[in-house]
Order: C-alpha cells, then structure tokens, then sequence
C-alpha cells in the first residue's frame, strides 16, 4: 500500500457495508462501522482516515464525524492524493470551469459541497472577495490549506469565513465571523441576471446572498408580470429584478436592515418598490383584507421543516403560506412557491399548493419545476444536496 496512506488511521466498515461508497456514495453511516476493529470514539472529531472495506480493500480518504450519524464523509478516492492544498485546489479549479461558462462575471456559488467534491465546505464568490462556510470538522482542520487554495486559484482581495451556521452544532464547532485575508468590506457589490444588486457579507443571511435562486429568478422574467409580491424577499432580488422590467414591485420581510438594503438598491438603480416590514403571514392577511392584487407572487420561505419531526408542523405552515399568496393573485395569476426544506418532497410541496388552492376554490395548473441553481451540482447519489424547489404556477378560478 502507498506510504501516504498508511501515515493515516484506518477506519474499517463492516462486511457488505462498501456497496454504497463503492457505487460512489459519498457518506459513511455510523452503524456500517466496524467498530471493534477500529473504534469510532478514538477518532479525534475533523481527522483523515483511510477507509478500508472489510476485505481490506481501500475505499478512499474520508474525514469523520465520530459524533454524529454520518462518520465519515469521502474526500478523495485516490490513494496517492490523500486531502490537503492540492486536492482543494484541484476541485476549486474543476469547479471553476463550469461556473465560468455559465457566469462568467464573477459572481457564483464556486464550491457546492459534496457536489464539487468536498463535503462541508461552500465557497461564495462575490468578484474579488470570497466568502467560506466550513459545515464540518474536517473542512474546520484544514482551514489553512483552504484559504491557500482560494488565494491560489481567486487571487481575491478579501476572504471571509462566515462560520455562524446553526448547523455547526451539530459537529461540536463554535460559530464566528473572521477575515481570513486581506480586507472584506460589509457590504459588496453582486451581479445577479446582469443586476448589480447589494449583498451584506458580514451580517445577512448565511453567505450573505442567495446564489441557489438565481435561474429561478431568471425563469420569473419570461411571464412578464406588470405586479409582483415578493414575500421573505431578504434584499429583494426577486422583487427588484421585476421592478427593472417595468413591473410594479412590493417587498415583505421581517428584517429592517434587509429591506433598508433593498430601498437602497431601488434608490440606486432608479427602481420604485414598496417594502412592508413584519411577519410574512401577518402582512398577507393584512395585504388581502385590504383589497391588495398581484400578477404574481413570489413565496420564497427560510426552511419550515428543519428536520423529519418538524413534516406535519411545515407541511402545514407551506399550506398557510401558499393560501395567503393566493387570495392576493389577480384573477389569473402566477404563483411562485419555493421550499428549501430537503424534508419537504417535490410531491408533498404540490400537495400544498393544491391543497391550499382547493380551499379557496381556485384551480392549479403546474407550468414548470425549478431547483438551484447550476452553481449548487447535486450528487446522484445523495438526495440531501437537492433541496430547492420552485414551482411556477397559473391560479385560476374553477
């Protein structure tokens, strides 16, 4: 065996338990561990191990998670590159070249976690500053080599590590906000569908910007409504992309600062909108007891089913969400619902929409399905990475 494999621990999966990392799984479960040939709890949380079939076959580097139900995530398949700068370069670069063909501008998601190749780890990019989350220990440990490969590949002015995800719980890390290199600015500059709109690096919402939503966004352009809702519009891509086609734009959301964001860019870009600060479900009830219409409405909601406990509770609140949206709809208009909830199936999010259209008596007529964007590749096998969904509908009376 290579000499720069055997430097790392072993971890031992049981018997019959290679078929999925074999297939090109990428995740390895805690109960397929053999763990009287190699205990998980001697594992220090972030390390590089060799994984190694029950037939002593070698499966690949992975870094674990002894903690947690997934123990082990695989970083590279090939014995003589094990983890380190070159692989993050390496998978940066691959990743790059499909983000140029499509986005050419410099504004993308650059790195999608498992998708591109390395679990844990999501690399924004916003021109010449680049934003890092880290959702693992092992991306945590090898924190250096990653910010080396970035400076390698980018050549950017700033790089920022927003690691204050509530999902870093779960592997024991703390959350913070730190300049990794150079000089970050709070707010920068980013070009979403050919708009330079504003993106709150330090304070908003995960990255600071939702790349996932942007051929969504550019989906909504074809319909040409004269009146879109933008309901948790966060900064008001969605609103403020219709209002530069002329339609007359409204943005919801229960964050001032996101909004002060979106009046700001509107302002700048010579754009009218109307803002409504409040609790989404709140504003609806009042927009409709008012008499309000729309074109369209956009529902673009945080994740209601965080987890599988969460279904009923979420499932129900998409129901809510999608009724109130109609009762604003002109009388043949078009609804855009999304979900970010992994746990919310294609299925289940249509039973919503018709459920909530059933009880107002209007029909739906599904005109097309849309997920993230190219810039967040899914892994064939892990249906966890394919989480968005968005479905642009025609509501009209029975």
């Amino acid at each position: 065996m290579n000499q720069a494999c055997t430097d790392y621990p072993e971890l031992r999966l049981k018997p019959r338990e290679d078929r999925r990392p074999r297939a090109g799984h990428l995740w390895i479960y805690s109960n397929e561990v053999d763990t009287a040939a190699t205990p998980l709890n001697k594992l220090p949380a972030g390390a590089i191990v060799r994984l190694m079939s029950a037939e002593d076959r070698f499966l690949g580097y992975a870094g674990v998670s002894p903690h947690s139900l997934i123990v082990a995530r695989i970083l590279s398949r090939d014995v003589a590159h094990p983890p380190d700068r070159s692989l993050v370069v390496h998978r940066l670069k691959v990743a790059l070249a499909m983000r140029e063909r499509l986005y050419g501008q410099g504004c993308y998601r650059a790195l999608f976690a498992d998708g591109d190749g390395l679990p844990g780890l999501v690399v924004d990019r916003f021109g010449d500053i680049v934003v890092l989350q880290a959702g693992t220990a092992t991306m945590e440990n090898m924190k250096g080599d990653i910010v080396d490969a970035v400076t390698k590949v980018y050549s950017p002015a700033g790089i920022l590590w927003r690691n204050d995800s509530s999902a870093r719980k779960l592997e024991g890390l703390e959350r913070y906000v730190e300049v990794a290199a150079g000089e970050v600015p709070d707010e920068v500059r980013v070009v979403d569908n050919a708009l330079e709109l504003t993106a709150p690096l330090r304070t908003g919402q995960k990255t600071g910007w939702f790349y996932d939503q942007r051929d969504n966004r550019a989906r909504l352009a074809r319909y040409r409504p004269d009146s879109v809702l933008d309901v948790f519009s966060y900064t008001g891509a969605w609103g403020l992309a219709a209002a530069a086609r002329g339609a007359r734009a409204m943005l919801v959301d229960s964050s001032a600062t996101a909004l002060e964001v979106a009046e700001r860019d509107a302002q700048r870009l010579g754009l009218e909108v109307e803002t409504a600060e409040g609790q989404a479900f709140d504003v609806m009830k009042a927009l409709a007891d008012e008499g309000r219409s729309f074109a369209a409405v956009v529902v673009d909601p945080p994740a209601f089913i965080k987890r599988r406990k969460d279904q009923k509770a979420g499932l129900i609140a998409y129901q809510r969400a999608n009724q109130l949206a109609m009762r604003l709809l002109e009388r043949d208009g078009l609804l855009v619902s999304c979900s970010c909830s992994f746990h919310l199936s294609q299925e289940d999010h249509l039973v919503a929409i018709q459920r909530a259209a059933r009880h107002l008596g209007r029909a739906v007529q599904v005109l097309e399905l849309g997920g993230q964007s190219a810039d967040h590749p899914s892994h064939p096998l892990i249906p966890e990475t394919r989480y968005l969904k968005a479905v642009f509908c025609r509501i009209v009376p029975e």
